[in-house]
C-alpha cells in the first residue's frame, strides 16, 4: 500500500438517473475503499465525472429542445446530488466535457499520432436512410458474432463482454429499419500492435483478479483488432485537424480519470501529474466494461510512453439484478437511487449491497424480502442489539458511567483478545477488496460480544459485571470505527452515543483495536440506532415497484 492513492469509478453517463445497479458494483465499493485508505493515513482522493458525450445525449437533448450542454449540466448536478444523498463522498466530481478534458484528449491523440499509433482509413459504416445519419455504436443493435446473443450493441456485447468487429443482423436502434452501408473516413488506433505489451502487463500485475486476467489474455491470444476511435456526429471532442469528426466516447471518457484528477490536485497546489505517477491507481468497474479498461485504456497509456502510469487495481464486480430479473430502464424494471432513499436510510442500502456483493464477476440480486430480513435480523437484531444492550445497560445500571474492570477471567481475556485482533483481521480483507467478507467479520465480532454479554449475565450484578460492561462498551467503540467506511452515518450515531469527542472519520484504522473508553467516562444519550422494517412496508414497496 502506497501512501498516496487515486480512486475512480466508471463514469456515469449523463443521460438518466442513477439506479441501484449503478452503485452496487462501482461507486459503493470505491467509496468504502477510499474511506478505509484515508483511515490508514493514505492521502487518497476519490475522483469521478459525468460522461457527457455521444449520440444518445445528442438525440435526447434534441427531443427535450435543449442544447447538449444544457442537457448534460442537468444530469451532472442530479447525479452528484443522488450520489451525495447515498453518502458517496467524492473528493471531486467533474465532467468529460470540461475544457481540461477536451484539451487533454486532443493532446493524447496528437502524441499517439506522433508516436505512429494512429492511421486514417476509409470504411463502410451503417447508415440509416430513414433518420439520415450514420449509426455509431449503440444505435446499431443485432447479434453478437462471438457468442450469438441477440439484441446486443454494435460496440459491446453485454453477454460475453467482447467488442464485435461487426454486428450480425443489424438494425437501426432509433427506428428499427435495416441500415445500409455507406463510405466514411475514420481514425484508427493500432491496438493490435500492443498485444505483447498488454499481455506482459497483465502477467506482471498481481493486483488484478486472476479470472479476469485469464480471459482478457485469451482475447489477446485470439487476436486484437485495431480500434475505430472517431465518429461522424457533432457532439464530442473534435479531432485535431479534422473538426468535422469527434472522438468515440471510449477514447475520451477514461482520459477524464487523469484530466480530472490532475485539475483537482493542481488546484490544491499539488503537482497532479507527479502525484498520479507516485500513487496507487484504482479503477472500480462493472464486468461489462472489462474490455475497455483492460485493453483500450492501458494500450493508450502505453502509446503515450506511460506518461501517466497504468492502473494498479481494477476491482471488477458483477451486475445487479432485481427480483432475479435483469435491470432494464427501457422496460422500467429498475429502482432509482433517489426514490429508494425516500423510503429507507442510505446505510440500510449500503449494508445490504455490500453484504451480497462478493469480489468477483458473479451477478448479485436485490430482493425486497431478503433486504428486509437482513436489515432486521443482522443489522438490527445483531449489531443494533449489541449497541443498545451494552450502552443501555451501562446507562441504566451505572448512570452512564463506565466502571473500573475487575480481574479478568478466561472469557474476559478472550473478549479483550477479540478487540485487540480486529483491526488486523479486517485489514487483510479490506486490502484484498473483499468488502463483503470484512463486513461479515464485523458482524461476527458483534455476534461474539452479544454472546459474551449473555454469558456474563451482568444484570445479575455478580462478580465480573464491571469487566463485562467495560469490555462490551469498548467493543461497541471498535465497531463504530470499523463500521465507518461501510455505514458512515450509523457509525457516527454510535460514536455520539458512546459520548466520545470528535468524529469517527477522524480516527485511524488501528484505533479499532485499542481499549480507549476508560473508567469514569460518561456515555451520551442512548437511543436505537436503527428502526425495524415492517412487513407491511415491504409489501407496499414491492407492489409499487412491480406496477411501475
Amino acid at each position: 500500500m502506497r501512501k498516496r492513492a487515486i480512486i475512480t469509478s466508471a463514469l456515469p453517463y449523463a443521460n438518466g438517473e442513477i439506479h441501484l445497479g449503478h452503485v452496487a458494483s462501482t461507486y459503493l465499493p470505491a467509496d468504502v475503499t477510499t474511506r478505509f485508505l484515508k483511515m490508514n493515513d493514505v492521502e487518497a482522493y476519490y475522483i469521478c465525472a459525468s460522461d457527457d458525450f455521444g449520440t444518445p445525449i445528442m438525440i435526447q437533448s434534441e427531443k427535450e429542445k435543449k442544447t447538449p450542454q444544457e442537457y448534460v449540466a442537468h444530469w451532472n448536478k442530479r447525479d452528484y446530488d443522488d450520489f451525495t444523498a447515498f453518502d458517496i463522498a467524492f473528493d471531486f466530481f467533474y465532467r468529460t466535457s470540461s475544457q481540461e478534458n477536451i484539451e487533454f484528449v486532443r493532446y493524447v491523440f496528437n502524441k499517439l499520432v506522433k508516436n505512429g499509433h494512429i492511421y486514417k482509413s476509409e470504411i463502410i459504416q451503417f447508415y440509416c436512410k430513414n433518420d439520415n445519419k450514420f449509426l455509431p455504436d449503440r444505435y446499431v443493435t443485432g447479434t453478437c458474432p462471438y457468442c450469438k446473443a441477440d439484441d446486443q450493441y454494435s460496440d459491446l456485447c453485454e453477454k460475453c463482454g467482447r467488442v464485435p468487429e461487426e454486428i450480425e443482423n443489424p438494425k437501426c436502434a432509433i427506428c428499427g429499419a435495416l441500415p445500409v452501408k455507406e463510405k466514411t473516413t475514420h481514425y484508427f488506433f493500432k491496438l493490435k500492435t500492443f498485444g505483447d505489451a498488454l499481455y506482459k502487463w497483465l502477467d506482471e500485475n498481481q493486483n488484478l483478479q486472476k479470472d479476469v486476467k485469464k480471459y482478457v489474455q485469451n482475447w489477446i491470444t485470439s487476436g486484437l483488432v485495431d480500434w475505430d476511435i472517431t465518429r461522424d456526429i457533432s457532439w464530442g471532442v473534435p479531432v485535431p485537424g479534422d473538426e468535422s469528426k469527434v472522438f468515440y466516447g471510449w477514447f475520451d471518457n477514461h482520459l477524464a480519470y487523469i484530466s480530472t484528477a490532475v485539475k483537482f490536485l493542481n488546484d490544491k497546489g499539488i503537482n497532479g501529474k507527479e502525484f498520479w505517477n507516485s500513487a496507487d491507481i484504482y479503477h472500480f468497474i462493472g464486468k461489462d466494461i472489462v474490455y475497455h479498461h483492460y485493453l483500450f485504456l492501458p494500450a493508450m497509456r502505453l502509446g503515450i510512453d506511460q506518461e501517466y502510469k497504468l492502473p494498479d487495481f481494477i476491482p471488477t464486480r458483477g451486475h445487479l439484478t432485481l427480483q432475479s430479473k435483469k435491470i432494464s430502464k427501457s422496460r422500467n424494471w429498475y429502482i432509482g437511487l433517489k426514490e429508494f432513499l425516500e423510503f429507507y436510510p442510505a446505510d440500510y442500502l449500503r449494508f445490504y449491497l455490500v453484504s451480497i456483493n462478493p469480489y468477483s464477476q458473479d451477478d448479485l440480486n436485490f430482493d425486497w424480502d431478503d433486504f428486509a430480513v437482513r436489515i432486521n435480523s443482522e443489522l438490527i437484531g445483531n449489531l443494533g442489539n449489541l449497541v443498545n444492550r451494552a450502552l443501555g445497560f451501562t446507562k441504566k445500571t451505572f448512570d452512564g458511567e463506565i466502571p473500573s474492570p475487575d480481574d479478568y477471567d478466561d472469557k474476559d481475556k478472550d473478549a479483550e483478545a477479540k478487540i485487540m485482533g480486529l483491526a488486523s483481521e479486517l485489514s487483510v480483507l479490506m486490502n484484498q477488496n473483499h468488502l463483503d467478507r470484512a463486513l461479515k467479520k464485523i458482524m461476527e465480532f458483534s455476534t461474539y460480544f452479544n454472546q459474551y454479554f449473555q454469558h456474563k449475565e451482568p444484570w445479575k450484578k455478580g462478580p465480573g459485571t464491571n469487566t463485562c460492561v467495560f469490555l462490551s462498551v469498548n467493543a461497541v467503540r471498535s465497531i463504530a470505527i470499523a463500521l465507518y467506511p461501510f455505514l458512515p452515518k450509523s457509525s457516527e450515531k454510535i460514536w455520539q452515543q458512546i459520548g466520545l469527542s470528535g468524529t469517527v472519520s477522524e480516527k485511524q484504522w488501528n484505533e479499532i483495536s485499542k481499549i480507549a473508553v476508560n473508567p469514569s467516562h460518561k456515555l451520551g444519550d442512548i437511543t436505537p440506532v436503527f428502526a425495524k422494517i415492517e412487513e407491511e412496508d415491504i409489501k407496499k414497496r414491492k407492489e409499487k415497484f412491480e406496477t411501475k
